[in-house]
């Protein structure tokens, strides 16, 4: 039982999700039970498999020597698989509550379910075979999240998202079909698999297969020009939002472009090269483009989805310094991010859930009459702008050290693009404080405040509990940043 601790975790939600779908509840505090009971357990599960027994590499299926099914636990698998883990339990007790005027809920979250087993697949995958396998499966089982009211703007969205998913996989699919071909294995080895003393003179067909699985992988992680799925995929409900751009698509995205560059290709190929400019240049640009089109933006949800999209370049711009210091600062802004990032979604998912109000105009003067609510937007937004000594300042601070440190002239136009998206990101975060805090006089009806109250106990407790997440892990980044060290070098 202990050698197969790594697969539970894994397995549980899929086959419970498969349960759910042909389960009909009595009531919706039944259903409620039995979910959170699900996800409780398999946290518990993972978080064994992680921390408890460090289960060795299991091979659940072999097609040849080479070619195989397999799962193992490194110190990637770690942080990413802890992250997923401890941040799925707030956002399905947010769900719960938000999901009430949704409809469908059995379907919703027996796909919800299924999707946690999933991004576990990728956290936990021992090679290239099995990342890419979840990799898709994670499309297949998100899909009918984001199309969950079927309107035409869910079908639409559904439609666009399918399309860049399945393009992303097969842009992806050529990196997966090179490094079969000329590395050693496909197994996950810090400092890459290729063969370099066997390659010569193809080093550069190699470098454009890294650049093509870059920005294969990069759908999920919205690079430019390949980021139109995520604002579309908005119109899904909140608690599916929160999983697609703080936890779950996205950062599989940019686990999926780690494990690539680290313990794939390996950085000595690429680093210094054509393909580590090309890539950084695209990075920089998508950190200043998403941050803009986010001031532009009314639309609350939509403004945090483009705020991801400048985000996820953060990360992707420190993992392409390819240097363990650059590295370590990325994993270290993805864990900020997504617990920011969350809690952002959580409370433009509370203004619409309990006053059916979406955009910036319509909910000014809220901030006293949803104290909990916004106070939670405005901690997390200031953490998002990088204001000392919160946490978005640590990682973006470890980001700009590590670009200098590199001494990679390219990555000085990166550090260029973080202090403009910083300054972008405190007018698009400050304007909508200020919205809440400090009302224009605008002569509304007599009655548009009337029905503006608090959000309930199971939205507010989650906000609650990832500010107080917030404000720990903004207390102690070197800790934090020293076992991500460890990580990054490949000592854990």
């Amino acid at each position: 039982m202990v050698h197969y601790a790594i697969i539970i975790p894994i397995l549980f939600p899929l086959i419970a999700g498969l349960i759910l779908l042909r389960v009909k509840f009595p009531n919706r505090k039944t259903r409620e039970c039995w979910i959170f009971g699900i996800t409780l357990l398999n946290t518990l599960f993972a978080l064994y498999a992680i921390f408890g027994v460090h289960p060795d590499v299991i091979k659940v299926f072999s097609f040849n020597e080479n070619f195989s099914i397999a799962f193992e636990i490194d110190g990637l698998s770690m942080v990413f698989g802890t992250m997923v883990s401890l941040l799925w339990i707030p956002t399905v007790i947010y769900a719960f509550e938000y999901m009430t005027h949704e409809g469908n809920e059995d379907r919703f979250f027996a796909f919800f379910t299924m999707t946690y087993g999933v991004v576990l697949g990728i956290a936990f995958s021992g090679n290239f075979l099995t990342m890419y396998l979840f990799y898709e499966l994670l499309t297949l089982a998100t899909l009918p999240l984001v199309m969950h009211s079927m309107d035409s703007k869910a079908r639409h969205a559904g439609k666009v998202y399918i399309f860049y998913m399945m393009f992303g996989a097969a842009l992806a699919f050529v990196g997966f079909i090179f490094v079969y071909t000329f590395g050693d294995t496909l197994d996950f080895v810090y400092g890459g698999v290729l063969n370099l003393a066997e390659l010569r003179h193809q080093e550069e067909t190699l470098r454009m297969v890294f650049v093509v699985a870059f920005f294969g992988f990069g759908v999920k992680a919205a690079v430019f020009p390949f980021y139109r799925w995520l604002p579309q995929a908005s119109v899904a409900p909140t608690p599916v939002t929160a999983l697609l751009h703080a936890v779950a698509v996205v950062k599989s995205g940019v686990f999926a472009i780690i494990r690539l560059t680290f313990y794939s290709f390996g950085t000595e190929l690429l680093i210094g090269t054509w393909a580590q400019y090309v890539v950084l240049a695209f990075v920089a640009f998508t950190i200043v483009f998403g941050s803009t089109v986010a001031l532009r933006t009314p639309h609350i949800k939509r403004r945090f989805a483009y705020s991801t999209i400048s985000n996820l370049s953060y990360i992707l711009f420190g993992v392409m310094l390819m240097t363990p210091a650059g590295l370590a600062a990325a994993l270290l802004h993805m864990i900020y991010h997504a617990v920011i990032k969350i809690t952002l979604f959580f409370t433009a998912g509370s203004f619409l859930f309990n006053t059916h109000r979406e955009y910036l105009y319509e909910i000014e003067g809220f901030g006293k009459l949803m104290p909990i609510t916004s106070f939670a937007l405005t901690f997390a937004g200031l953490s998002l702008v990088g204001i000392p000594p919160l946490a978005g300042f640590h990682s973006k601070w470890a980001l700009a050290t590590a670009s200098v440190a590199s001494g990679n002239v390219v990555s000085y136009i990166g550090i260029v693009a973080l202090i403009l998206s910083a300054t972008l990101t405190a007018l698009y975060v400050c304007y909508i404080v200020a919205r809440l805090y400090f009302p224009r006089k605008i002569e509304y009806a007599p009655d548009y405040y009337h029905h503006v109250k608090e959000a309930t106990p199971y939205m507010t407790i989650p906000l609650v509990v990832l500010c107080i997440v917030i404000f720990w892990v903004g207390l102690f980044p070197e800790h934090i940043l020293e076992i991500l060290q460890l990580v990054s070098t490949g000592q854990v």
